[in-house]
């Protein structure tokens, strides 16, 4: 029998990303910019548009896994479900905790975008320890020993920070940060002192308190990066050891076969 289409939806606080799922291979992903103005119509249209562009549907979909840090936007969007799909509309980990240990002091404090990509991390890798970075809307550090969520530690993050400083500087150019090399240099340029002093910077950060993290952590341990910039990071990062772009996605994704295994 033929596996029915699941919509995978990672809501952050800058962009929507959202990806559809057959079987176990995430077949296409798009990222949209999160906005408050939303309604349940204007957000079903744009589903209904992907699914379109991908000739899937919309009324084929089994379910919507969602993660959300937005609060405002949840019965939105769980109202765009059930209109457009009439199908499940699933958040996690309110409607389905995930099988962590969750070790915050106030565990409902975590984001669910935190948690679930730390369940991923823990279903991909095998090592006892995981350190697992996302660079989105903040830079994020989870730690994880063997099935317990520790915690972590919430940084700026790239994007939000380049945008501060550019709000505040008149002067300074809108750059993008690519770095032609490996190597730091001392910026003879703007462009090139701001490019350098960000990846060479926040490189620095991560590479420092990952190695500082490892002391609360035992057993062999992977750093695991996500999000926007952790393929232009990573070259200049000598903490990071894998790379997974998609990993909250595959973590939903992981999630709702879980679940439907256990219905078996």
């Amino acid at each position: 029998m033929k596996s029915r289409p699941v919509l995978l939806m990672d809501i952050g606080n800058t962009n929507t990303k959202v990806g559809i799922a057959i079987g176990d291979e995430i077949i296409s992903t798009y990222v949209l910019p999160t906005t408050l103005h939303e309604t349940s119509d204007t957000f079903g249209f744009k589903i209904f548009a992907l699914c379109r562009h991908i000739k899937i549907p919309i009324n084929e979909i089994s379910t919507w896994m969602i993660s959300s840090v937005v609060p405002p936007l949840n019965e939105i969007v769980k109202e765009a479900g059930k209109k457009y799909s009439k199908c499940p509309v699933v958040f996690v980990p309110e409607d389905l905790p995930l099988p962590l240990e969750n070790k915050y002091s106030n565990p409902s404090e975590v984001g669910s975008d935190r948690l679930v990509t730390a369940y991923a991390a823990r279903n991909l890798f095998t090592t006892p320890g995981l350190i697992v970075i996302d660079f989105g809307t903040a830079t994020t550090l989870e730690c994880i020993q063997d099935n317990i969520y520790l915690g972590g530690l919430i940084c700026p993050g790239m994007l939000s920070s380049l945008q501060a400083l550019g709000q505040k500087t008149a002067k300074l150019p809108k750059i993008s940060l690519e770095v032609g090399d490996q190597d730091m240099h001392i910026g003879n340029s703007t462009v090139t002192s701001m490019v350098h002093g960000f990846v060479f910077g926040f490189a620095s950060m991560v590479d420092g308190l990952c190695e500082k993290l490892k002391n609360f952590l035992s057993g062999d341990i992977t750093v695991v990066a996500t999000g926007g910039f952790a393929k232009k990071i990573m070259p200049v990062c000598k903490s990071i050891q894998q790379i997974r772009p998609d990993l909250l996605l595959k973590g939903l994704l992981m999630a709702w076969k879980d679940h439907h295994l256990g219905m078996k």
